[in-house]
């Protein structure tokens, strides 16, 4: 599907604002250890789903405003579904957990948990392509937050850190951490089966 002139400028922008939040989150990351090298500091920011999502967007959205077109409507909905639930899920189970921020650092958190967010998501809603979006598009889409969980055990084997309660089998165990992944899985399924009927309530075909 090719972009419409308005639509590939909000793209354009949207890659700029992604770019922007990971790059503060790399410098904000890098004043709190300071010293620490960047290889460092980007390794430790690869930890969390909520950094590897938002590099999601920014590849996905610079490459629509360098092509000018949707190559996968498939991935498209699955990258606006990845992103919107990271937002909720700060918003509603972590932001009250984290101190004041100021300065760089608030702008860094607000840009990767819920500007981005919500402009992918009006983005997809207003332009994206609804072609093969069905039951079989949200199974798909369970695919990354299962991924994750993979990689951040992998990681946790090597370096003993988890990112998140449910990902750490030292303090859940393994039957926890199979039951937390089936959880995020349907969690995931469900959110993409709901996007997709909202989507098309709002702008059918």
């Amino acid at each position: 599907m090719t972009l419409s002139p308005l639509a590939r400028t909000l793209a354009v922008l949207i890659a700029l604002m992604t770019l922007a939040g990971l790059f503060a989150q790399v410098v904000t990351s890098q004043a709190n250890h300071p010293d620490d090298a960047l290889t460092e500091t980007l390794w430790r920011l690869a930890r969390y789903f909520t950094i590897l999502t938002n590099t999601l967007v920014a590849v996905t959205y610079v490459a629509l405003s360098l092509r000018g077109r949707v190559a996968s409507s498939i991935w498209l909905g699955g990258v606006t579904l990845w992103i919107g639930i990271t937002g909720v899920v700060y918003h509603l189970l972590l932001a009250s957990d984290e101190g004041v921020k100021v300065g760089l650092s608030w702008w860094a958190n607000f840009g990767v948990h819920t500007a981005v967010p919500i402009a992918v998501i009006l983005w997809w809603l207003a332009f994206g392509p609804r072609d093969r979006l069905s039951v079989k598009a949200a199974l798909v889409w369970m695919l990354w937050p299962v991924i994750y969980v993979v990689y951040a055990l992998l990681r946790g084997q090597i370096d003993a850190k988890y990112p998140y309660f449910f990902t750490n089998p030292t303090e859940i165990g393994w039957w926890g951490v199979g039951q937390w992944t089936v959880i995020l899985a349907v969690s995931f399924f469900v959110a993409g089966l709901a996007q997709i009927a909202v989507a098309r309530l709002v702008r059918p075909g």
